[in-house]
């Protein structure tokens, strides 16, 4: 076979590209991995804050498909073939031990995404993948006559022929990784229908001011909630307060619904105290307050809340700060467990795709193969990964779909 001559060509070096070349690689294709950045799996080593949340642990496939809303039933197949469960399996057999945190979340042990990229890079060297970096596709030469494509030519003109190719170049979340939407430029020329891309799992801004006070502030245990007149959607979890809004895992995730429905003028309610309710929680406070009737208001949330967040409550409570414990009326007791329970911010927007973890859109499904990932327009074409219209939520949703697309994309290619 010719140097240039491959089984198999993908362009991407992501999660999907890797582990579709990895598999390829093993059962015996010739495999050229073409990535256009420095190194492998950029985009890899900064989710999770660093930290890789692999997958999640939710054992039910029928839920995990729900997770990801109208487009899940197309990983059915996917998932099958590979699931969470195999990918934990996949890592725990070539070294990289995990664990399994709140929210079922999958995490290597060592809390290292470079652990995960550097074990997706020697199972590419066991499996004898051909590796391009600094590489970037300037061409894609088709013979559409055969709906196929017939060579891939390099930014350097180099030029790589295949039997069959992958497209695995991700969304346009996180740019400064490399992941600048080249891939649906390719699809749309080589006639396949692309479903706007959007900025998915971003933080949201907020129109008050006062949310800085607050900036830096993490809960692990909060409520988020969207409300248009009723309540639309709710998330248990972490959450954090930036400069300018929320982010955390429940703010990510509710930044979603806040793209896919319109509305005007939206509200966020904040519930610091989501395991009491309104009369425990009030109960709670007297409780407090009778222990320290002879402090002052300022001096006496210690208990209940964290420190950042005391201010800001005195504050909006307009109890003056400086008033007796003991003098303090059951109507200002009750604005406090309201403050606690709807603390309430206006949706200003969401932040871009500089700051999104996932694309929503992509590739649409109703032109690809759901159990082989092969396109069903270019002949000798799959897809895998961010690419492909379907997203889900935090906690491992996202990394599990490049991880199934992509073996089977590398399985059925080589077959």
């Amino acid at each position: 076979m010719p140097n240039n001559k491959f089984n198999l060509a993908i362009i991407g070096g992501g999660p999907a590209g890797m582990m579709a070349a990895g598999r390829a690689g093993e059962l015996g294709s010739r495999v050229v991995l073409i990535e256009k950045n420095e190194h492998l799996g950029i985009k890899l080593l900064v989710t999770g804050k660093g930290r890789c949340n692999i997958t999640t642990a939710e054992e039910d496939l029928k839920n995990i498909i729900n997770a990801y809303g109208q487009n899940g039933k197309f990983l059915y197949s996917a998932l099958n073939k590979f699931s969470n469960k195999d990918i934990i399996t996949f890592f725990e057999t070539h070294g990289v031990k995990t664990k399994t945190e709140r929210g079922q979340r999958v995490f290597p042990v060592s809390d290292k995404s470079r652990d995960v990229a550097d074990c997706l890079k020697k199972y590419l060297k066991t499996s004898r993948v051909e590796i391009k970096l600094n590489s970037p596709v300037k061409k894609i030469i088709t013979n559409l006559d055969k709906n196929k494509i017939e060579k891939i030519i390099l930014k350097n003109n180099e030029e790589i022929v295949a039997d069959n190719y992958i497209i695995a170049t991700g969304g346009k979340s996180y740019p400064k990784t490399g992941s600048t939407g080249d891939g649906y430029e390719w699809l749309k020329q080589l006639g396949h229908k692309i479903i706007e891309p959007k900025p998915a799992l971003t933080p949201i801004i907020v129109k008050e001011k006062l949310v800085k006070e607050l900036e830096g502030l993490s809960l692990k245990n909060a409520e988020l909630s969207l409300w248009h007149k009723n309540k639309i959607a709710s998330y248990f979890g972490e959450l954090i307060f930036m400069s300018n809004g929320l982010s955390g895992p429940i703010a990510l995730n509710l930044s979603k619904k806040i793209s896919e429905i319109k509305m005007t003028e939206p509200k966020l309610k904040i519930d610091f105290k989501p395991a009491l309710d309104y009369p425990t929680l009030d109960k709670r406070i007297q409780r407090d307050f009778e222990e320290q009737k002879n402090k002052q208001f300022k001096n006496s949330l210690d208990k209940l809340l964290p420190k950042k967040l005391i201010p800001v409550i005195i504050k909006l409570s307009k109890i003056p700060e400086n008033k007796k414990i003991n003098e303090i009326t059951k109507t200002e007791r009750k604005t406090i467990v309201k403050l606690l329970k709807e603390f309430t911010f206006s949706v200003f927007g969401l932040v871009g795709f500089d700051k999104a973890v996932i694309t929503s859109g992509g590739a649409d499904l109703r032109e690809i193969d759901p159990k082989t990932m092969k396109s069903k327009i270019i002949n000798n074409l799959y897809l895998a990964g961010e690419i492909l219209d379907i997203d889900g939520p935090t906690g491992g949703y996202n990394l599990q779909v490049a991880w199934s697309t992509g073996y089977s994309a590398g399985q059925n290619s080589s077959l």
